[in-house]
């Protein structure tokens, strides 16, 4: 693949309005992303220090009262798998066809987990890693953001 190839993908990410491409081939991978880099801002606001220790006692009561809505919220367990992209999720890859995964399921590295359609394509998207599915957080046929979150794995 040559310059003038990845420039075509590129001019067709735009025409398309899509903000992450991936390729691979059996010597070659490449990725494309554009726009902001969801995965490098959440590393980012991880590594900040706790504002609220820093914060004058006058914010105390407003502090107190985060601990007891932090206790009524769940508790993620496991890691996230998050959408690659913008479109429409679906479980499955034929409204009569069994479910690609289900909570319980053991998944290996490059699996297809999911389909997200774009602009009327429909993309698998694959396992980046290995895991057992915790839990399932998206709806079938419900529409996604890149970096949502769609599935947990442990």
């Amino acid at each position: 693949m040559d310059l003038k190839d990845i420039s075509q993908l590129v001019e067709l990410m735009n025409e398309h309005g899509l903000s992450h491409f991936r390729l691979e081939k059996e010597d070659f991978e490449l990725e494309l992303k554009k726009g902001t880099d969801m995965e490098a801002a959440k590393e980012l606001l991880a590594a900040m220090p706790n504002v609220a220790a820093s914060a004058p006692m006058a914010a105390a009561p407003v502090a107190a009262a985060a601990p007891a809505a932090a206790a009524a919220a769940p508790v993620a367990s496991g890691e996230a798998i998050t959408s690659p992209m913008v479109g429409t999720y679906y479980n499955k890859p034929a409204p009569d066809a069994d479910l690609f995964v289900n909570v319980g399921d053991t998944i290996s590295e490059g699996q297809t987990i999911c389909i997200i359609e774009a602009m009327k394509v429909m993309n698998e998207i694959k396992a980046e890693k290995s895991g057992k599915i915790t839990e399932i957080l998206v709806e079938d046929g419900t529409p996604v953001q890149f970096g949502d979150d769609l599935f947990r794995i442990s």
